[in-house]
């Protein structure tokens, strides 16, 4: 069975099949059990009420992909257990998987949290749960799920306790492998580590996505698939292992030098053979193997042979050098040239079957010149045949079929129609085919006799040395799976040694300490979009200040900095060049950011809350050796609490003892920040900005950093440059001008209310002055000529 739910409450809950929890058997106390198969968008359900021994079934019904009928079926019965067959349609596998991660959401809301207020409402507490654990890994959310409801199960903690307290939880911690380096998803996103992007090409619409511009396009120059994966992974677990990080370097370096650029190019040419081995060894063992196995396979191992013979002309004090030349076995060499002895690739290739060189068999030798010299044979055997046939019959030919032996193949004569028509004395009718008639005959079984089921025994004989050949390769399988393990490193360095070369990185100097120190360092993606980028460098230890407040307008590359300085630290982390002209990078333990956000709809979150979410993961878990990034934080409700909740996140970190206070890049246009004096005076804040410069009207983006704070957000210039209309310019300034010095505002779309008020009393005055009970007064001339054209006129103000 697929998967179980369990509720001992009455809700829903799910136990994943995959999950490893150790947890005690189902209650034969369950009140119902669901039965459910889905089969051609047909559902099928049956449930036992163990209430009152009942079953009930439901006949087959029809339901959409998204199971909106069985959703409805549990919302009714409530089964305390479900089961499915492990070999269901994917439909009722994703709604499995999907009810099991919203069990598990619903778990953790109602788990016993003692420092949540009792009364918190669910919506209140799902927005604090989500600034704590994050909910974009359903793997792990529904494990959660199985977790809480063993802990509740086994009243782990509070077993002398009264039945309704539960497990209580007092803190969550998110959790990461020793020397592994803190990133999460949102922060991949918006440093651009990884980009997906729709296959351009009609035919690989179906296959997907293809990596766009991103950090890991760039560098990803892998040769084999191997690599591409590998280096992929290490994308995903940036380290903080200064020996794994030094072993990358050191090749690098290496292959960056001018001098090695033709081994470079050598290695990398024999890299491109390097296949899908352990596919092509769990075909062995199905005994399933294909040519084009053989063939990937023996220019795998060629070409692994050929790296490790090159290897060992190569400095062995690199210790992946060493690896290769030692490691790579001679086993290599033999499963390569056993092959190349055995496989006749060319024959091969032309019969679409496993066919063996000369010289390896005797007896298969022996069949084959059998074959050779059948030819002339049959022929002979044809001409002799032809004798015996109706003289209307001007030729013929022997032919071999597979399984059914040696037959007389002969043109079918236009008078022969009606079967009685194909029989000829002497000869058995075997079959029709292409206007050919197909007969055995006393010589044909003689063939059969003399000559036997030729064919099929080389064939039988060359499958018995392809077997034996599987089982020589597997013997060797441990030595054919290390070539994987070390070339995809090799592939992965000299990618990044490629990428190094081209756009002109350097090696970053990695310590210990909690010093990050950038000079001239560069964005690494859009330098190749820009054709002229702007170096900028930045230092953070305890003596520069390890929190940087950076303003300045709008475009004037406040955001492509803080990106900047995180990818930089980032490459670090991975061993690979820095684009920089120097780097010195202390090994930070985390990389946390609040800058773009994103909407999520599983949580139900505002953008706002999300951005509180991500500056809250970096307040609560970033330590003295993280890098956080943020980027306006505050922007999105109103600005006196926008500046606040900015300002009292500065403080917070700046109450810190100095070796907690992380490396800090914030970015704001809230100049208020400093003009009001919101923040303390201490060594670890310092102010940067990014120079302008105003030419007459227009203002000029120079792109440098420099120490200060920037006076003006430039907003009426920007919104200039973007080509806004110059009258909604000068009043945006002018109303700005007046805010900023305590001026009235006065409006110009529509009159101040004096001179309305005004107007309307003019009307008024008049219509009080008419005489209603002369008969000569005309009312409505009096509407048309006063009222109707004031009110019109406000009206038009308006």
């Amino acid at each position: 069975m697929a998967a179980t739910l369990e509720d001992p409450r009455g809700a829903i809950g799910f136990r994943d099949p995959d999950s490893n929890l150790d947890e005690e058997e189902e209650d034969d106390t369950a009140a119902v059990l669901l039965s459910v198969l889905v089969q051609r968008g047909q559902l099928g359900l049956c449930f036992y009420d163990s209430g009152d021994s009942s079953l009930h079934y439901m006949v087959d019904s029809p339901d959409n992909y998204e199971l909106h009928l069985l959703s409805r079926v549990i919302q009714e019965v409530r089964p305390h257990v479900i089961l499915t067959s492990a070999k269901q349609e994917r439909c009722l596998t994703q709604y499995l998987q999907q009810l099991g991660l919203e069990v598990g959401k619903q778990r953790l809301l109602s788990a016993h949290l003692p420092f949540l207020p009792p009364c918190i409402s669910e919506r209140d507490k799902m927005s604090y749960l989500s600034s704590c654990i994050t909910f974009d890994s359903p793997l792990m959310l529904r494990a959660v799920g199985a977790l809480l409801k063993c802990l509740d199960r086994r009243r782990v903690g509070v077993e002398l306790e009264d039945s309704t307290v539960g497990v209580p939880i007092l803190q969550f911690h998110a959790y990461t492998l020793k020397e592994v380096v803190y990133i999460d998803r949102d922060t991949y996103s918006v440093l651009q580590i990884f980009k997906s992007d729709l296959h351009p090409s009609v035919y690989k619409l179906q296959s997907g996505e293809k990596e766009g511009l991103s950090l890991y396009g760039i560098l990803n120059r892998c040769k084999s698939k191997f690599g591409s994966k590998l280096l992929r992974q290490w994308f995903l677990r940036p380290t903080r292992d200064l020996a794994v990080l030094y072993r990358r370097q050191e090749v690098i370096r290496f292959f960056t030098s001018p001098r090695n650029s033709d081994v470079l190019n050598t290695l990398q040419a024999s890299l491109r053979n390097i296949r899908n081995i352990p596919g092509v060894l769990r075909r062995m063992t199905l005994s399933s193997t294909k040519v084009t196995d053989w063939q990937c396979l023996y220019k795998t191992v060629y070409s692994a042979v050929c790296i490790r013979d090159s290897m060992r002309h190569l400095p062995q004090s690199i210790q992946l050098f060493w690896e290769i030349s030692e490691k790579l076995s001679e086993d290599l060499h033999y499963v390569a040239a056993l092959i190349n002895r055995v496989v006749d690739f060319d024959a091969s290739l032309e019969e679409s079957r496993f066919t063996v060189k000369p010289n390896v068999d005797p007896a298969i030798d022996e069949k084959k010149r059998r074959m050779m010299g059948l030819s002339d044979f049959l022929t002979d055997v044809a001409r002799r045949e032809l004798e015996h046939l109706d003289s209307r019959i001007s030729s013929c030919c022997v032919i071999y079929l597979p399984l059914i032996g040696f037959l007389l193949s002969v043109p079918r004569l236009p008078s022969m129609v009606e079967k009685e028509d194909f029989e000829m004395e002497g000869f058995e009718f075997m079959f029709l085919s292409d206007d050919r008639l197909h007969y055995r005959s006393q010589r044909t079984r003689e063939l059969d006799s003399l000559l036997g089921d030729l064919h099929c025994d080389i064939r039988d004989m060359e499958t018995a040395v392809m077997t034996q050949l599987q089982s020589a390769v597997l013997e060797k399988s441990n030595s054919l799976y290390q070539v994987l393990d070390l070339l995809a490193e090799l592939d992965c360095l000299m990618a990044m040694s490629s990428a190094s070369q081209e756009y002109s990185y350097s090696s970053p100097k990695l310590a210990r300490h909690r010093t990050i120190a950038i000079t001239q360092g560069r964005h690494p993606l859009l330098e190749l979009c820009s054709p002229v980028f702007v170096a900028n460098s930045f230092q953070s230890s305890e003596s520069e200040g390890r929190i940087k407040v950076i303003t300045g307008p709008n475009s004037s590359g406040k955001s492509i900095f803080l990106k900047q300085v995180g990818l930089i630290v980032f490459m670090a982390l991975i061993g690979s060049d820095v684009p920089a002209k120097e780097a010195e990078v202390g090994l930070v333990d985390g990389i946390f950011t609040r800058m773009q956000s994103r909407e999520s709809v599983s949580v139900g979150l505002s953008t706002f809350m999300i951005d509180l979410n991500q500056m809250a993961l970096a307040l609560n878990s970033s330590t003295g050796s993280s890098l956080v990034l943020i980027d306006e934080f505050g922007k999105g409700t109103n600005t006196v609490d926008g500046l606040s909740l900015l300002a009292a996140s500065v403080s917070f970190w700046l109450k810190k003892p100095l070796v907690d206070v992380p490396h800090v890049l914030l970015a704001t246009n809230f100049h208020s920040l400093m003009q009001l004096g919101l923040l303390p005076t201490t060594g670890m804040l310092s102010f940067l900005t990014l120079e302008t410069a105003v030419d007459r009207d227009e203002l000029v983006f120079l792109y440098q950093l420099k120490e200060g704070i920037c006076q003006s957000s430039y907003a009426a210039n920007i919104a200039a440059l973007a080509g806004l209309p110059t009258c909604l310019v000068h009043r945006a300034m002018e109303v700005s001008e007046h805010y900023r010095t305590g001026k009235p505002i006065k409006r110009i779309d529509k009159a101040s209310s004096d001179e309305q008020a005004k107007r309307c009393q003019s009307v008024v005055q008049k219509f009080l002055s008419l005489d209603l009970e002369d008969k000569d007064v005309d009312l409505q001339s009096f509407m048309k000529d006063e009222l109707l054209p004031s009110a019109g006129e406000l009206l038009n103000r308006r």
